[in-house]
C-alpha cells in the first residue's frame, strides 16, 4: 500500500493561519480520498512559513470495484422510455432486474463501476482542494485565476510504494505541474532537491535548515531560550501564544538573548513585556531576584558568521526606540496624575461615547459608582472605597499608555492609583474590575474588587437590555454572555448572597431615566428618581413604584400613569425587562452548573422556587437535591411524589377543583393512612425549620423519613374510594404530600 506525500510551497504564510491550514489540508484531502473509495492507515499535516505538507500512510492502491443500482421505468412503460433508460445506463435488456414496488413492477439496472488507481483520485482531489482551499484571506497574482494565501510556487505530490520507488502524481493547477522536488531554507539552502518519501523529505529538509514540524520548532525555541536565560541567572516569562506565533515565523530557529537598556528597567514589567511582544515578538526575561524585566529573547531565521551579533545590535536599536516611546507615555501619564490626580485623568471620559443610546463613558462610570455603593454592604466592602474605585475604574482609558496598548487597561489604572497614593484596595479594584474575562480567568476575592467588578458587568447588561440590544443566536457583539457568566462566577466563588432582581431593577431604572431625561417632564424625572431611591427599601421596582405613587396621591400631587405617559410605560415595561434579564442569567447558570456535573432537570427544579435571583441559594439547593437523588431514599421518595402528583393531577382535571386543603386524620380508615398523617405532622415542622436555616440537606433528610409511610400508604390504600368524603380526604392528603415535597424544589420538573 503506497504512502502519499504532498507539499504546497509558497511565499510566507501568516503565522496565525498555519496550524489551521495544515488541519484543513489534512481534513479536505482525507475526506476526498475516503469519499472516492480509498482507505488509509494514518495522516499528518505540517506547516512552516513557506509550505503546507501532508503525509498519508498506508493508502489503498486502487479504489474497489462497486455496483451501482439505478431504478428505471415501470415494466409497462412505453418502449421508447425503456430504450432511453438502457442507453443512459449503458446496459442491455438482459441486464435488467424486475422488482415489485407499491406502484407496480419496475426495471432496475446494476451497473459495475471499476476501481480507479490512487494516483488518478489523488490528482483530482488535490486540484479541487487547492482551488477551493478555505483561507481566511487569499490573493491572486500574475495572470492566473488561482487564489492562494500568498503566491504558490510549486506542488510536490508523490506516491511511494512498498519497494521505496516514488511515483509523481500527474496533475497541474494554473500552470504549476506537480513534481518530486522541494526547496530548503530561503537563504541557507535555496536550491531544489528531490525526495522519495516522507522520511526522506523530513531528513533532507533538516539538512537544508528547515524544521518542518511546528511543535518541534516551538520546543527547540523554548528549550534554548530557557537555557540561555538560566545561564544568565534569569527566567523567561512564559507566553505560549507568543511561542506558537514565533514558531510560525521561522523555519530554522536561532535563539538570541540581549540586554534591555538601563534607561528602561524602571518601566512597569508589564509595559516592557507588552511592548516587546506586540512590536518586536520578543520574549521577556525576568531577574527573579529583582522581579524586573532585564533582558529579551529574539528568534532569528538564519545563522550568521558573527553568531547573531549584528542581528542583536539591530534589534536592540529598534527596541530602544520602541521603549523610548513607552517611557514617554509612562512619564507623561505620571505627570498628569501628579498634577491633576486620577480624577483629572478621567475628565476626558465625558467626551468618549460609550454607546449612541447609553451616553458617554463618564455617564457609564456614574452608574457603576451608584450601583457599587448599593452592592458594597452585601459584599462586605466599605461603600466609600467601592464608590471611589468605581469612579476611577475607567480613568486609565484616557492615559497615553493604554491608548498605545489597550490590553493594559485596568493594570495601568492600578499603577496610576498607586502613584496617586490611593488606598491599596481602590488600586486593586481598578485593575480587577474587568475580571473574570473568561472561564479560565481568576475571580477577584477582595471585597472592593468584587463590588466594582459586579457593578461594571451588571451595568453593561442592564444598559443593553434597556435599549433592547440583547444577544441573538450566535451573535453577541458586546460579550454580554461573558459578562453574565462573570457575574455568576463572582457570586458563586465568593459565596455572596445577593438578590439580583433588586439591582437589575435599580440599574435598569437608572438607564431608563438617562434615556428619557431630555424628553420627559421634570415631574416625571423626579418621580422616577424617587422610585429609584425607594427600591433600596422595597426591594424591586413594582413595590417601590406603588409606594411612591401612594405617597404622592396622599400629598395631593398625583402623577399621570395612564396610556402614553412615561411612568405608565415604565410600569408596564420594567418587570418584563427584569424578568427577561434574570431568565438570561438562569440560562448562563444552567450551562455553568451542567459543566460542574449537575443535572439540568435538577437545576430547573430549583430555579422554579422562590428566591431564584439569589444564585448562591439556587446552587446550594441544587447541590443538596442532586446528592439526595443519588440515594435510595431520594429515588424512592421521588417515585412516591410522582405517584401522588399524577393521581392528584388527574383527579383535579376530572373534577375541576383543586384539592389543596382539608385533609383530616379523623377520616383515616387504615393504620397506614393514620401513619402517613403522623409522619407528615412530624416532618413538616422539621422541613420548615431546616429550610428557614437554609439547611437543604437537613430538609431532604427529614423528607426522606416520609418514604416508608408513603410507600405503605400506596400499597394498602385505594385513593379513589367509593365514599366521596373519604376520597376527597385522601386526595387532600396527597395534596399535602405534594406541597410538603415541593417546599424543597419543584420535583414535578424532574425527569424519569
Amino acid at each position: 500500500m503506497p504512502d502519499l506525500l504532498i507539499e504546497l510551497f509558497s511565499e510566507e504564510i501568516p503565522a496565525r493561519m498555519q496550524a489551521r491550514a495544515a488541519e484543513d489540508l489534512k481534513r479536505l484531502m482525507t475526506d476526498a480520498l475516503v469519499e472516492a473509495g480509498l482507505s488509509y492507515a494514518g495522516a499528518a499535516g505540517l506547516a512552516t512559513p513557506r509550505r503546507l505538507a501532508l503525509s498519508v500512510q498506508g493508502l489503498s492502491a486502487t479504489s474497489p470495484t462497486i455496483r451501482e443500482e439505478r431504478k428505471g421505468p415501470r415494466v409497462d412503460a412505453p418502449e421508447q422510455a425503456i430504450e432511453g433508460f438502457l442507453r443512459g445506463a449503458g446496459v442491455s435488456r438482459d441486464d435488467l432486474e424486475i422488482r415489485d414496488e407499491k406502484k407496480g413492477q419496475v426495471y432496475v439496472a446494476s451497473i459495475p463501476r471499476p476501481g480507479r488507481p490512487a494516483a488518478e483520485i489523488v490528482a483530482e482531489a488535490l486540484e479541487r482542494v487547492i482551488r477551493s482551499f478555505p483561507w481566511p484571506k487569499s490573493m491572486r497574482w500574475g495572470s492566473g485565476t488561482l487564489r492562494w494565501v500568498r503566491p504558490l510556487h510549486s506542488v510536490l505530490c508523490i506516491l511511494t510504494g512498498d519497494d521505496g520507488e516514488a511515483q509523481v502524481v500527474e496533475m497541474e493547477v494554473d500552470g504549476i505541474r506537480a513534481g518530486n522536488t522541494t526547496r530548503g531554507h530561503r537563504f541557507m539552502a535555496p536550491d531544489a532537491f528531490p525526495v522519495v518519501s516522507f522520511e526522506d523529505y523530513t531528513a533532507k529538509l533538516k539538512r537544508a535548515h528547515v524544521v518542518p514540524d511546528a511543535s518541534e520548532r516551538a520546543e527547540a525555541i523554548w528549550q534554548e531560550a530557557t537555557n540561555q536565560a538560566f545561564a544568565a541567572g534569569c527566567e523567561v516569562v512564559e507566553d505560549r501564544g507568543l511561542l506558537a506565533e514565533i514558531a510560525g515565523l521561522v523555519e530554522w530557529p536561532v535563539v538570541l538573548m540581549g540586554p534591555i537598556g538601563d534607561d528602561f528597567l524602571d518601566l512597569p514589567p508589564e509595559v516592557l513585556q507588552t511592548s516587546m511582544k506586540e512590536h518586536q515578538k520578543f520574549f521577556s526575561v525576568r531577574n527573579p531576584k529583582t522581579g524586573r524585566i532585564e533582558r529579551f529573547v529574539t528568534v532569528a531565521n538564519v545563522e550568521t558568521a558573527d553568531h547573531g551579533a549584528t542581528i542583536l545590535a539591530g534589534n536592540r536599536k529598534v527596541l530602544a526606540a520602541r521603549l523610548s516611546d513607552a517611557k514617554f507615555f509612562w512619564e507623561n501619564d505620571l505627570r498628569t496624575v501628579r498634577e491633576r490626580g486620577l480624577e483629572g485623568m478621567a475628565e476626558g471620559l465625558r467626551d468618549v461615547t460609550f454607546h449612541g443610546q447609553l451616553g458617554s463613558l463618564a455617564d457609564r462610570v456614574a452608574r457603576i459608582a451608584a450601583l457599587a455603593r448599593e452592592i458594597a454592604p452585601l459584599v462586605g466592602a466599605e461603600a466609600d472605597r467601592a464608590e471611589q474605585a468605581a469612579r476611577l475604574c475607567k480613568a486609565d482609558l484616557q492615559s497615553e499608555m493604554v491608548g498605545e496598548f489597550p490590553e493594559l487597561q485596568g493594570l495601568m489604572g492600578r499603577y496610576y492609583a498607586e502613584a496617586a497614593g490611593l488606598d491599596p484596595s481602590v488600586a486593586a479594584a481598578i485593575e480587577a474590575h474587568y475580571k473574570p474575562l473568561g472561564p479560565s480567568d481568576a475571580v477577584p476575592s477582595a471585597p472592593v474588587s468584587v463590588t466594582v467588578a459586579l457593578a461594571d458587568k451588571i451595568d453593561m447588561l442592564t444598559g443593553f437590555w434597556a435599549i433592547d440590544e440583547k444577544p441573538t443566536g450566535s451573535k453577541d457583539p458586546y460579550a454580554l454572555r461573558r459578562a453574565a457568566l462573570g457575574v455568576i462566577r463572582l457570586v458563586l466563588a465568593n459565596d455572596l448572597r445577593i438578590a439580583l432582581d433588586r439591582h437589575f431593577d435599580a440599574q435598569l431604572l437608572r438607564q431608563k431615566i438617562a434615556l428619557n431625561r431630555d424628553a420627559a417632564s421634570d415631574d416625571e424625572i423626579d418621580t422616577l428618581e424617587e422610585i429609584l431611591d425607594e427600591i433600596a427599601d422595597h426591594g424591586v421596582f413594582g413595590a417601590a413604584f406603588r409606594a411612591v405613587l401612594d405617597r404622592l396621591e396622599e400629598s395631593g400631587k398625583p402623577v399621570r400613569t395612564g396610556d402614553g405617559s412615561l411612568i405608565g410605560k415604565l410600569a408596564d415595561a420594567m418587570p418584563d425587562l427584569s424578568d427577561d434579564l434574570l431568565a438570561f442569567f438562569h440560562d448562563r447558570l444552567k450551562v455553568h452548573l451542567r459543566e460542574e456535573g449537575l443535572r439540568h432537570d435538577v437545576i430547573d427544579a430549583c430555579l422554579a422556587m422562590p428566591g431564584n435571583d439569589d444564585l448562591t441559594l439556587v446552587v446550594h439547593r441544587a447541590t443538596a437535591l442532586n446528592t439526595f437523588l443519588k440515594t435510595d431514599d431520594g429515588e424512592n421518595l421521588l417515585q412516591g411524589f410522582r405517584r401522588a402528583n399524577n393521581i392528584l393531577t388527574q383527579a383535579e382535571e376530572r373534577d375541576g377543583v383543586e384539592y389543596s386543603y382539608g385533609a383530616n386524620a379523623k377520616f383515616a380508615e387504615t393504620e397506614e393512612e393514620r401513619a402517613l398523617f403522623a409522619a407528615l405532622d412530624a416532618a413538616e415542622p422539621q422541613i420548615a425549620a431546616a429550610l428557614e436555616a437554609e439547611d437543604f440537606a437537613g430538609a431532604m433528610a427529614a423528607m426522606a423519613r416520609l418514604r416508608a409511610p408513603i410507600d405503605a400508604f400506596f400499597e394498602t390504600v385505594q385513593v379513589n374510594a367509593e365514599n366521596a368524603v373519604i376520597r376527597r380526604n385522601r386526595l387532600n392528603l396527597l395534596s399535602r404530600i405534594r406541597a410538603t415535597c415541593r417546599q424543597v424544589a419543584d420535583l414535578a420538573r424532574l425527569e424519569g
